[in-house]
């Protein structure tokens, strides 16, 4: 039975676009300038090589590689690790699974998978997937001239498999992020990254499809954002995090995933479209946290069958099956049945093309959508909320020991007291690379903090106040909401 591996490659990139540059601000208020393409861009063959008739794409990969990195993730050792390690994701069954990189051979103490990056700011923010820096303690990036810096974690967006992290340094080489929506099918493209460990690797290939859901993240988010640019252009273990851009040098993609019989390139390469990347970008090093809007409804595919049965004179769009309760398609009037055919003004023909253009906006955002209603097109303006029921934004309120720890954490809602039989506690939302709960303990996202030393905890800023004052050994008691028992933690502070 043939075994299918997927290799996540990641995914990082441009909104809208515009000439000149985007400026954000990251938590300490610093200034980060990201470039952004002409609307000029070329993006034909004959616009790139004017008068030419062969197919050279060396200008491109001159101007690209650069400011595309190869990042090495130190994890900590794995008792009976296996090759296959990912089988324990998703199963023998699954056409795609998980893979964080090239792993190194012969390292019996330590486990070093490898990845790419992209290089979005002169001061040293870098693009990346999620899945390459998720276990790591410790991380190291190169550049392409050879130079080695050790990296910090910004932020993780498991959801859309990205990750931002950052290196000391200025006036670093940048890619302008081009514009994903305006990519065609049989574009030309390049994928730049370092598999296998063979640095600044460029090929060639072009755009085969957009919108792909090929349900790979679903294991690591419960709300996962898949709307991937498929391409034929060879990518392998090691690409993750890498670019893939279009004839002008632009950023058009993240590269996150492969479809393969042996776990190398096979022809089907998918990358996160560089206008959903920019936002969770934004959001990470403005916020801290993505700032994700929900509609609150249950939706799939419509197709010709669907839409004959349910008499619809439409073949394209979403069928909305339910509606939550006080969502925010709800307060908008939308009703079990509607078929949602654009956002905004962008024509939505599957989940995964609604799923994207919904995650490109915030909680608070008033968003547009046309539905077809029993063949009448109505538009109905929505007031997107978050995860929690609000309509606005969060900025992540992490402590310098909550940076120590290495984690997020969240107040219990009464929905997470009855899920865990717990009447107090703190539940750790996060754990990002190299911190003391990833680098000291096992302990796993989710686990609900009761107590710090025998001492009860009922939020996240008391527990904030009680950790601050420790130091030495600690011990950390509590529960996963899905398994039995309690759980013990010690760390050092």
């Amino acid at each position: 039975m043939n075994k299918f591996i997927s290799l996540l490659g990641a995914g990082m990139a441009g909104s809208l676009i515009t000439l000149g540059t985007y400026k954000a601000l990251d938590m300490d208020r610093k200034e980060v300038v990201f470039q952004k393409a002409s609307e000029n861009s070329a993006y034909s063959l004959a616009a790139a090589h004017p008068g030419s008739t062969e197919l050279d794409f060396s200008s491109q990969a001159e101007k690209v590689t650069p400011a595309v990195v190869n990042i090495k993730a130190i994890q900590p050792p794995v008792a009976n690790q296996q090759n296959d390690i990912f089988r324990d994701f998703f199963g023998e069954g699954s056409p795609f699974q998980m893979e964080p990189g090239q792993r190194g051979q012969g390292q019996p103490r330590e486990n070093a998978a490898t990845g790419s990056g992209v290089i979005i700011s002169k001061d040293g923010y870098i693009v990346t997937n999620n899945h390459v820096v998720a276990n790591a303690s410790e991380l190291e990036v190169t550049l392409s001239d050879k130079r080695n810096y050790k990296a910090k974690v910004i932020g993780t967006d498991p959801s859309t498999d990205l990750a931002v992290i950052q290196i000391k340094e200025t006036n670093l080489p940048t890619l302008a992020f081009g514009n994903s929506d305006i990519v065609k099918v049989g574009s030309w493209v390049l994928a730049v990254g370092n598999p296998f460990n063979l640095t600044s690797t460029v090929t060639a290939g072009v755009v085969s499809a957009k919108s792909r859901n090929i349900s790979i993240l679903r294991e690591r988010s419960s709300v996962p954002i898949e709307s991937f640019i498929q391409t034929d252009a060879a990518i392998n273990p090691g690409n993750s995090g890498g670019a893939l851009v279009n004839l002008n040098g632009d950023l058009i993609g993240i590269n996150t995933a492969i479809a393969s019989p042996t776990g190398s390139y096979s022809g089907y390469g998918f990358a996160v479209p560089v206008n959903l990347v920019n936002k969770v970008v934004e959001d990470i090093i403005r916020y801290g946290a993505v700032q994700r809007g929900f509609l609150g409804i249950v939706i799939r595919d419509l197709d010709g069958k669907t839409a004959k049965e349910k008499d619809l004179s439409i073949s394209e769009g979403v069928v909305v099956d339910s509606v939550n309760k006080e969502s925010a398609a709800k307060i908008a009037g939308i009703i079990k049945g509607d078929v949602i055919v654009k956002v905004g003004p962008t024509t939505v023909n599957s989940v995964a093309e609604l799923q994207e253009q919904i995650a490109r906006h915030r909680p608070g955002d008033n968003v547009a959508l046309t539905v077809n209603r029993d063949g009448k097109t109505l538009v109905m303006n929505t007031i997107l909320k978050n995860k929690d029921g609000k309509s606005e934004v969060t900025k992540s309120e992490r402590k310098e020991i909550f940076e120590v720890l290495g984690a997020e954490f969240e107040n219990l809602t009464a929905k997470d007291k009855k899920a865990a039989k717990v009447e107090n506690g703190v539940k750790v939302s996060r754990i990002f690379p190299g911190g003391k709960l990833k680098t000291q303990t096992d302990m796993k996202e989710g686990f609900i903090i009761t107590k710090v030393d025998k001492q009860p905890v009922t939020s996240s800023k008391e527990f904030a106040t009680i950790m601050e004052k420790k130091s030495g050994g600690v011990m950390l008691e509590g529960v996963y909401s899905d398994l039995p028992g309690n759980y013990y933690f010690a760390l050092g502070l």
